[in-house]
């Protein structure tokens, strides 16, 4: 559990959400030039964290996307789907690594810790996954 569990679970949430900074900021970026949102302050001192906030026309993208035809949002779907599919593979095949491994008495209370919320993530993303497909099973007679 030492070796692989410590950098698996050290990465936080990156089990369960994979986005970088940096592709959060391109996107930020992006909806900022598209006027979809604003900065809506900025924090004083050293980091100066900025707080955003939607547009008008970021919430008439926002409603015309979730209201639009099912043909648009298919692909959409269906990319967060392969993507849930990855991650569910990755914290599976984890969890397989994890199970013959023998874990010190000292660190068992971590170890058991540890493993919850590995299934926790698991159990999270098979639920995500039959709701999305259940979801792209209901569209699909809908596109046209």
């Amino acid at each position: 559990m030492e070796s692989r569990g410590r950098a698996g679970f050290g990465a936080g949430v990156a089990l369960f959400y994979s986005a970088s900074s940096g592709s959060i900021k391109r996107a930020l970026d992006t909806l900022l030039a598209q006027g979809f949102i604003e900065v809506a302050s900025i924090e004083a001192g050293g980091r100066g964290r900025k707080v955003y906030r939607l547009t008008d026309a970021g919430r008439q993208e926002f409603r015309a996307w979730m209201t639009g035809e099912p043909a648009e949002r298919l692909p959409v779907l269906r990319r967060i789907t392969a993507r849930i599919e990855t991650e569910l593979a990755g914290l599976s095949a984890l969890g397989k690594h994890l199970d013959p491994l023998d874990v010190p008495a000292e660190h068992t209370d971590l170890a058991t810790h540890q493993r919850a919320t590995l299934d926790y993530g698991i159990a999270s993303h098979r639920f995500a996954l039959d709701w999305f497909r259940d979801h792209i099973d209901r569209l699909k007679p809908l596109d046209p």
